[in-house]
């Protein structure tokens, strides 16, 4: 595994390097055809850097809360659109998740919607990229828009229950707002019934339910 990450992050230079040794060899040992793996090799090392790129060590430093590394590993793509189009959306989902924590939601926003015009490889990825578009519309004041996109993050699928209780709170707060009372608890039952152990969503179910109880509907 440490190998393989290894590789992915210096294929680039080591793609490079091969095809000079190839050269020094070719000027030595007579004919193509005796050098010709290692240019086989470099071509695949320099063709795997540009097309799909070090999507691997990214999800890694993600994944281990690394967000400066995983940050560092986005800037050093200079040419996105020569990722291969799935992981090119991926990429952009995941500049947007970055963008996210770092409370740039203008950014978080244009990566996002970049991410899911070029179709999500999963419809459960596409879910949870269509859910953090919801949020990032709550947070500049678009209840319209927020409810579209938690709504339809809900129709192609959520990746765990988690994320699930998260929709369906966001909805239920919409209702609420909305004096929809008879949809909010509805909401908020399903939110209650996904059964999360985040503890923020646990904390923000208990603020909600001192309030369901008094809601008419």
């Amino acid at each position: 595994m440490k190998f393989y990450n290894t590789l992915i992050k210096y294929r680039l230079p080591i793609g490079i390097a091969l095809i000079v040794i190839g050269i020094a060899l070719n000027m030595t040992v007579s004919g193509f055809w005796p050098v010709f793996p290692l240019y086989l090799v470099a071509v695949i090392l320099i063709a795997g850097h540009f097309f799909f790129g070090p999507l691997r060590l990214i999800q890694e430093h993600m994944e281990s809360g690394n967000m400066e590394e995983a940050q560092k590993v986005l800037n050093s793509v200079k040419y996105p659109n020569l990722l291969y189009k799935p992981i090119r959306s991926v990429y952009y989902t995941l500049k947007g998740n970055v963008a996210m924590m770092n409370q740039d939601f203008a950014s978080a926003e244009k990566h996002m919607k970049k991410g899911l015009d070029l179709g999500m490889p999963m419809k459960e990825a596409e879910g949870a990229s269509l859910l953090q578009m919801g949020m990032l519309a709550m947070q500049r004041n678009d209840p319209r828009g927020a409810e579209r996109y938690i709504r339809e993050a809900l129709r192609k699928g959520l990746p765990d229950k988690e994320n699930q209780a998260a929709a369906y709170l966001q909805l239920c707060s919409l209702m609420m707002n909305k004096r929809e009372f008879r949809a909010a608890k509805e909401f908020f039952r399903k939110a209650k019934a996904a059964k999360p152990t985040t503890p923020q969503i646990v904390d923000q179910i208990k603020q909600v339910e001192k309030y369901i109880a008094r809601m008419p509907g």
